[in-house]
């Protein structure tokens, strides 16, 4: 459905934005876009983000030093916009839009079905933060909401590099950059630049890693007695399963770190023959074809193990589809 973002709100005297637990560059640049996009839109409102701690590395962000990450208790919110997430997965921050007059939900990611009294929800979009640029009055763009858009729309796109980038998308990066801020230390500061801490955690997983399903697979974790040894925390670890699916040869790449006992955040990214986003659905997750993500139970080799059966049924129906059409050349 398309969305009138003025519209919607007018009227509101409180706004609330919340997005997904463990924000990420797009989360954290949807929700910060649209909060400097609210606030130019209604200076008399107020307009709240709330959000679990960001990374440092976005503190250029305009807006990033006024999220509030400890969920306070609130009045309800006249307008609550949940964005690149569902309701359920808000953390502490699942409270106001449960109780908020009227709810948002803005997304881009194929199992998200809409979780909101309004929902757009576009899937053949790269990047919230692209679905959001769509939505904006492009007259009140400024080099600070381009950057917060950008920022977006880098990360999730692998700086324009998956397959979910269009030839729209491309076209929606150049004009903001036309913005002036400084696009390339951008993409290296947040996007590539690693602390000593984080390679080294990258390089261990690496190192021992492990392939399967005759080498078209690569798995890797980090227990918590390493991540306490680090003084890592779950932000430490993103790129990680990137770098694992940039070996050659691999089509599906898993990275797991230990929350509890007997208990792994699973991060899925693929090539064309597999569709992790079917693979993380049925465990309870969601995502994109080619990066998706899922909480598993069980030992670290159980949980390989239910993976590696549905990674696999989709490895052997893409071989038969295309061994089917190789034949039907002759």
């Amino acid at each position: 459905m398309s969305l009138h973002l003025i519209e919607e709100c007018k009227g509101a005297g409180r706004i609330g934005i919340g997005g997904h637990v463990r924000p990420d560059g797009d989360c954290v640049g949807a929700c910060l876009g649209l909060w400097q996009y609210l606030r130019k839109c209604f200076p008399q409102a107020k307009v709240q983000v709330f959000l679990e701690k960001p990374a440092d590395i976005f503190h250029e962000i305009k807006g990033f030093g006024e999220i509030c990450s400890d969920f306070p208790d609130e009045e309800p919110f006249d307008v609550f916009f949940v964005l690149d997430s569902t309701v359920d997965r808000l953390g502490a921050g699942e409270k106001y839009a449960k109780a908020a007059a009227k709810t948002i939900n803005i997304d881009h990611h194929i199992s998200n079905q809409g979780s909101c009294q309004l929902n757009v929800i576009r899937p053949d979009v790269g990047s919230t933060c692209e679905v959001l640029y769509d939505l904006m009055d492009l007259d009140k763009l400024d080099q600070d909401l381009a950057m917060a858009i950008y920022v977006g729309m880098i990360h999730d796109t692998g700086v324009f590099q998956y397959s979910n980038t269009t030839p729209a998308t491309l076209e929606k990066g150049a004009r903001l950059i036309g913005y002036g801020f400084d696009f390339p230390r951008l993409i290296q500061e947040t996007f590539y630049q690693k602390t000593y801490v984080q390679a080294q955690i990258m390089g261990r997983t690496l190192m021992e890693s492990i392939r399967f399903l005759d080498g078209n697979c690569i798995v890797s974790s980090i227990d918590r007695k390493t991540m306490e040894f680090y003084h890592a925390e779950p932000k430490d670890l993103e790129g990680i399963v990137n770098q694992l699916r940039n070996i050659e040869g691999i089509e599906c790449a898993i990275f797991m770190y230990e929350t509890k006992v007997l208990e792994y955040r699973v991060s899925l990214r693929s090539g064309e023959k597999i569709n992790v986003a079917d693979v993380a659905a049925y465990f309870g997750g969601g995502g994109h074809a080619r990066a998706a993500g899922c909480t598993l139970s069980g030992t670290f080799h159980d949980c390989v193990n239910n993976l590696s059966l549905h990674i696999e049924k989709q490895l052997k129906k893409w071989e038969a589809e295309h061994d089917t059409r190789d034949n039907d050349d002759f």
